[in-house]
């Protein structure tokens, strides 16, 4: 009996694949949600039509597509994987041509009743097909360099597409996961030290261009790096953004102002505080305690990811669920360490918190993956 033969008799069938998904997981993710909810409701004063109840529709329209794709056997994904990625990267393309701009930038195509935003799908997509590729791939192939250039390619492809939208946050998302994903299927650390190294010249070769005819970044995107290393230097203007959310998460103290009661938000002091720096209207309302109760529903939903990959003996399952845990990971480090200071402001959501519908929708797919490779995971006879 084959190996493929041996996985779909000992995977379970019907309805029993609804008592093998992880609740535990289910029940973290419905829980941060529920924690953005209510911020949503807080920053529009009381409002649940505003951004609560739209965003808890997305929620519940996520919920349901992450049950449908945790029915499907994993097999199926690993074997559509490719063509995922392929589409993925054409609507990349297609933002190109027919994609609608916002906020300077241009990164969503209309579908109507929402706007899709395909550098989102890409994070996904682009675990998938390495996570399928070093599947398929001999362990001991895995740091050759004939067989470390095509996921590269892979994962500049569509890092290239997304750097001219122009969202350096989420190019650093796609350079990243790849990165780990790369990393855990057993490349040598010399590659990463190249790159290391290439990244040190990179960042050189940035700073030297500005205010040339090659200029790398954007005049925008230099500002916020000059925001971040002094955001003194323009209080009211470039900087306006991190010395607000500085001040609302100093003013939370422990126990933060009470429900409802940051004036850093409720006073509009704070901009994008239904998106992009939400997390610190929750510090200011809840204070540290507040922040480190969300920190900590993060971490656990990586630790269960950890556990059920660990304990998959299928490669690509592993794979794919380190690569989502990790992809869930980027999201939240860069968006806290973006709004505290610690890293530059490159437009990062607050997964499963921040308003927004791709960027659930998608993100609660990739838990579908998770699930469906939880579910499928060969067993026992």
């Amino acid at each position: 009996m084959s190996f493929l033969e041996y996985r779909l008799k000992t995977v379970p069938t019907g309805a029993r694949k609804v008592l093998f998904l992880n609740w535990a997981l289910i029940l973290l993710l419905i829980a941060v949600a529920s924690i953005g909810f209510l911020m949503l409701f807080s920053v529009a004063g009381g409002a649940l039509e505003r951004w609560a109840e739209p965003q808890m529709q997305r929620f519940v329209l996520g919920l349901v597509a992450m049950f449908i794709v945790a029915m499907v056997p994993i097999w199926f994904w690993r074997n559509v994987s490719g063509l995922a990625y392929i589409v993925s990267v054409l609507l990349l393309v297609a933002v190109e041509f027919i994609g609608v701009t916002g906020m300077g930038a241009q990164r969503w195509i209309d579908l109507g009743f929402m706007r899709l935003q395909p550098s989102e799908v890409t994070k996904i997509t682009l675990v998938m097909i390495l996570a399928a590729y070093y599947d398929w791939l001999d362990p001991k192939k895995v740091s050759h360099p004939f067989y470390v250039l095509l996921p590269l390619v892979l994962i500049l492809i569509p890092t290239a597409l997304v750097l001219n939208q122009p969202d350096l946050g989420t190019a650093i998302l796609l350079v990243a996961g790849g990165g780990i994903v790369m990393f855990i299927a057993g490349v040598s650390w010399w590659y990463f030290g190249v790159v290391i190294a290439g990244g040190v010249g990179l960042v050189t070769t940035v700073f030297t261009s500005r205010g040339t005819p090659w200029q790398l970044l954007k005049d925008y995107q230099y500002r916020r790096i000059d925001t971040f290393l002094d955001p003194s230097q323009d209080p009211l203007g470039a900087g306006y953004h991190i010395t607000q959310s500085k001040i609302a998460l100093g003013s939370g103290g422990f126990s933060g102002r009470g429900f409802m009661q940051g004036t850093q938000s409720r006073l509009n002091f704070l901009p994008e505080k239904h998106t992009d720096f939400i997390f610190t209207t929750l510090a200011e309302e809840f204070g540290f305690l507040g922040a480190i109760s969300l920190l900590t529903l993060y971490g656990l939903i990586i630790f269960f990811c950890i556990v059920s990959a660990i304990s998959n003996k299928d490669r690509y399952s592993a794979l794919l669920i380190y690569g989502v845990a990790a992809a869930f990971f980027l999201y939240f480090a860069v968006n806290m360490s973006m709004v505290m200071g610690l890293a530059p402001v490159v437009g990062v959501p607050l997964p499963l918190v921040s308003y927004g519908g791709s960027a659930m929708l998608v993100l609660l797919v990739a838990f579908g993956l998770v699930q469906s490779a939880h579910v499928h995971r060969p067993r026992g006879r």
